[in-house]
C-alpha cells in the first residue's frame, strides 16, 4: 500500500503489518511506550495504518479489539517505563550514548515532564520520542504512582484509542488511500499540535503574571531528582 519515504523501508507500517501482524504492532507499541530502544519506531503511523487496513478488510480482527489491545499495549509499555526509571533513577542521567541511546532525548523529556508535570504523559504520547522517554523520567521523579496510573490509562487511550480509529475514519476515502504518504506525514504534524497549544497557553500566562522568581537551572534539576 506504501512505500514510505518517511525512513528506511523495515520501517514502513504496511510492511511491519504484512510481516509481523497484530502481534508486532503490540510489541512495538509496547516498545514504543517505554522501553529505551523503541524511540525510533513509527507508533503514530503505524496506528494510523492499522486503522485504515481493518476498515479495508486486510486485518479480519473486529476494531473494537483492535484498540482495546492496542492502549493495553500502550499502558502497558508506559507502567515498565515508569518501573525502570524508579529502578536506574540518577545513573539514567550519567549513562554515555551510544547507538541505541542518547543523552540528548532524556534531556528532552526530562524538561518537557518538568514543564507539563502529570498532564506531560498525555500531551507525550503525541510526541515522537519523547513519549518513550517521558515514563522512565517520571519514574526517576519518582511521580506519585496514582497520578501515574491515571494519566497513563488516560495517554495511551487516547492515544492508542485515538490515532487508530482516525485511520479506521478514514479508511474507506479514496483520497487517503492515493495520498498514504501525505496522509502519514499530516499524522505526524498533528501530532505537535497538543505541544504548540499548550506552549502558547503557557506563553500567554507568562506574559500575564510577569517575570517571577528565577528557576532553577536543568544541571540542579537533575540532581534534585537523583537525590529523591
Amino acid at each position: 500500500m506504501t512505500n514510505l519515504a518517511l525512513g528506511p523501508s523495515w520501517l514502513d507500517p504496511d510492511q511491519l503489518l504484512s510481516s509481523f501482524g497484530l502481534a508486532g504492532l503490540l510489541v512495538i507499541v509496547f516498545a514504543e511506550s517505554g522501553l529505551l530502544i523503541g524511540f525510533f519506531l513509527p507508533g503514530d503511523s503505524l496506528l494510523f495504518t492499522t486503522g485504515l487496513l481493518v476498515t479495508s478488510g486486510k486485518i479480519d480482527t473486529p476494531l473494537w479489539l483492535v484498540c482495546l489491545a492496542v492502549v493495553a499495549a500502550a499502558v502497558l509499555g508506559d507502567q515498565v517505563g515508569y518501573l525502570f526509571g524508579r529502578k536506574v533513577g540518577p545513573s539514567l542521567f550519567n549513562r554515555p550514548d551510544s547507538k541505541l541511546f542518547k543523552q540528548e532525548n532524556v534531556e528532552k523529556a526530562h524538561e518537557f515532564f518538568e514543564k507539563y508535570g502529570p498532564k506531560s504523559l498525555v500531551l507525550a504520547r503525541f510526541v515522537p520520542i519523547v513519549r518513550t522517554f517521558t515514563p522512565i523520567i517520571a519514574g526517576v521523579s519518582r511521580m506519585n504512582y496514582r497520578s501515574f496510573i491515571t494519566y497513563n490509562v488516560i495517554g495511551g487511550t487516547l492515544w492508542g484509542a485515538g490515532v487508530t480509529l482516525l485511520g479506521a475514519a478514514l479508511g474507506n476515502v479514496e483520497f487517503v488511500h492515493k495520498n498514504i504518504e501525505m496522509m502519514l506525514v499530516a499524522i505526524v504534524l498533528i501530532s505537535v499540535i497538543p505541544i504548540a497549544i499548550e506552549f502558547l497557553r503557557a506563553r500567554s500566562k507568562a506574559k500575564k503574571t510577569g517575570p517571577g522568581p528565577s528557576s532553577t537551572p536543568p544541571t540542579q534539576q537533575r540532581r534534585r531528582h537523583a537525590k529523591r
